[in-house]
């Protein structure tokens, strides 16, 4: 088994069949199905189920392709620690959408100015999904909600959210869970720390939601606060950039619930010069956004 060996079979897999892996990988797909064939004699064991055309991952290929995804990634850092320290190529970051709204623009401008070579991409989405792309080895790094706990992980505090309410306009003072009307949640889907937060903050006064409602922006959350549909929970540096903040009403939670923590969070001893020149760009006055200091508004 050689990393050539790897690369096919990781095309594979990410391509999810022989067709499109060999024109990524611009071979053609008799030689891409030997190569996986060979691989699959070498260890022993099948690592596609085959049903006609179609492939899908045996038991034995979903471990060997999380492996895979390392050993390739370590093979990369080795060839450009050898060749050249200075960041260079492609880095993925994954971080939540607010964080991504309020506090990368100027981090990653200044990052990019910084280091012109490196090729950097940005995936959003809630902390659940980022953490499990990122132990996947499909994101070099993620920008997520604390607290992380997993051995297999470096987490390192980069930003201080504050967490509040945000209810439509002339809603009375909210100081307790029972006080929301109407008990209709707007948010992203499971596997968001904000949400869990929010369900949290509920469930500490006894209290479930008549409704969830799942939404895919802020923006799109904050127009149907400001409509009436239900309450959101939201970090204070976004509203603070966004237009239609004034069309809705802010109330702070309590101080158990409020402080919310964002995380640079890279796998375990993966120390290659791109990620490290990211962390100094993003840790740098680290903990930065202290909590903004709150009280109820309405529009």
């Amino acid at each position: 088994m050689d990393l050539d060996d790897l690369r096919i079979f990781r095309a594979v897999v990410r391509e999810g069949g022989i067709t499109r892996a060999a024109a990524r990988l611009h071979r053609v797909q008799s030689n891409v199905t030997t190569r996986i064939r060979q691989l699959e004699a070498h260890l022993g064991v099948p690592l596609f189920v085959r049903e006609g055309r179609r492939l899908s991952l045996a038991p034995a290929g979903a471990v060997l392709s999380d492996y895979a995804e390392r050993l390739l990634e370590l093979a990369d850092q080795a060839r450009a620690a050898v060749a050249d320290a200075a960041p260079r190529g492609r880095l993925r970051l994954g971080s939540m959408e607010s964080t991504a709204a309020a506090r990368l623009p100027t981090r990653l401008a200044a990052f990019h100015q910084r280091y012109p070579d490196v090729q950097l991409e940005l995936h959003t989405g809630a902390t659940a999904p980022l953490l499990a792309q990122l132990r996947a080895g499909e994101l070099d790094c993620v920008l997520v909600c604390g607290p992380v706990a997993d051995a297999r992980l470096c987490a390192e505090p980069a930003f201080m959210e504050t967490l509040a309410l945000i209810a439509p306009a002339g809603h009375p003072p909210i100081t307790r869970a029972r006080d929301v009307r109407p008990l209709t949640l707007l948010t992203f889907a499971p596997g968001c720390a904000y949400r869990h937060r929010l369900e949290q903050w509920l469930a500490s006064d006894g209290v479930l939601p008549e409704r969830v409602i799942e939404l895919a922006s802020y923006h799109a959350m904050l127009g149907c606060v400001a409509a009436g549909m239900g309450i959101a929970l939201a970090p204070l540096s976004l509203l603070d950039g966004m237009a239609a903040s004034h069309a809705v009403s802010v109330h702070p939670l309590p101080a158990e619930h409020a402080p919310a923590p964002t995380l640079l969070v890279r796998r375990a001893g993966v120390d290659s010069p791109t990620v490290m020149a990211l962390r100094e760009v993003m840790l740098a006055g680290r903990m930065a956004g202290a909590p903004h200091g709150l009280s109820p508004r309405a529009a």
